[in-house]
């Protein structure tokens, strides 16, 4: 391939990338609205009320019907349920959840407008947003970060790092000091997000520990290639499908699904339950991360185990030849 044939080609990947990019992250952005959202409706009208919410937004909430109050609050508590709809004494008064997700705060709270028919429904933020971040803004900005720094992290490791103890040592390094510093600027400077601070430390730094893994991982064991593999995965599917912003049924399916199965959605479904839920919901996105910290790991001893079938023998000395008389 002449220079000029490596330049077009290098020209039409790098706008097959830019192509790739619009659609991963524009793409999920205009297709925001409810799937299967689970919602509770309680009170002697829930029928009537669930009635009409599937004719409003037919497949659009997954309703349940707690027996009272207590049980839809306690649902949107352990995080069952991302808001209610209390019936009886009058018009349907909202329960909420910023915490959880502040745009389907914000949906459920325009919808109760429409069910009660005043201006000014009655609405209650059972579990709130921090006060210093109140439309979940900066929180869904902190995670990107986290994954940007995750995939360049590990390509420094797999490039700068030759040995796979190194890059290990590398790794752990990169989690325990990045966790730390992170959720100090974050919690302690910025005040975005509440919770345990060496709680939110441990999860900042696994999912560091995670998304750098991988990359570092996949290029132990197959090569340079695997750099690319890591981190265009991370970066056009795991981020925009993350649903940091909103939700993971806010998203078209099942790529919110998906999301939650890869290091950035289960970062921030992990962050949220830490932070706002006194970890209820945690497991799901905990062992996610577990996992793929355990296939880094396993993918860099298999790189290990190459590198060492791979390694040459020492040569031998030739014989030296008689010298003729």
């Amino acid at each position: 391939m002449n220079t000029l044939q490596r330049a077009l080609a290098l020209g039409f990947g790098a706008a097959l990338i830019q192509a790739l990019m619009l659609i991963a992250f524009a793409w999920p952005a205009a297709n925001t609205a409810p799937r299967d959202l689970p919602l509770a409706v309680t009170g002697p009208q829930a029928a009537l009320v669930a009635e009409k919410l599937n004719q409003v937004s037919p497949g659009g909430f997954e309703i349940t019907s707690p027996a009272d109050e207590a049980a839809a609050r306690q649902a949107i508590a352990d995080r069952e349920v991302y808001g209610a709809i209390v019936t009886g004494g009058g018009a349907p008064r909202v329960l909420v959840a910023s915490g959880a997700s502040p745009i389907v705060a914000q949906q459920l709270s325009a919808m109760a407008q429409q069910l009660s028919g005043v201006p000014a429904a009655a609405v209650e933020d059972v579990v709130a947003a921090d006060p210093d971040d109140p439309r979940g803004g900066a929180f869904g900005a902190m995670v990107l970060p986290l994954v940007m720094s995750g995939i360049a992290g590990g390509v420094l490791l797999s490039l700068l790092v030759p040995t796979v103890p190194g890059r290990l040592i590398g790794l752990v390094t990169f989690g325990v000091v990045g966790g730390l510093l992170s959720m100090a600027i974050i919690q302690g400077w910025m005040s975005i997000v509440p919770g345990p601070y060496l709680a939110l430390a441990a999860v900042a730094g696994l999912v560091s520990f995670a998304v750098s893994g991988t990359v570092v991982g996949l290029a132990t064991a197959v090569g340079q290639a695997g750099i690319g593999i890591g981190a265009l995965t991370m970066l056009l599917i795991g981020n925009p499908f993350s649903a940091a912003t909103s939700a993971p049924e806010m998203l078209p399916q099942p790529w919110g699904a998906i999301g939650q199965l890869l290091p950035p959605g289960a970062a921030a479904s992990l962050l949220r339950s830490v932070a706002f839920f006194d970890g209820a919901g945690a497991v799901k996105p905990l062992v996610v991360l577990l996992v793929w910290a355990a296939l880094a790991v396993a993918l860099l001893g298999i790189g290990f185990v190459k590198s060492r079938g791979a390694t040459p023998a020492p040569a031998t000395a030739p014989e030296s030849e008689p010298v003729p008389a």
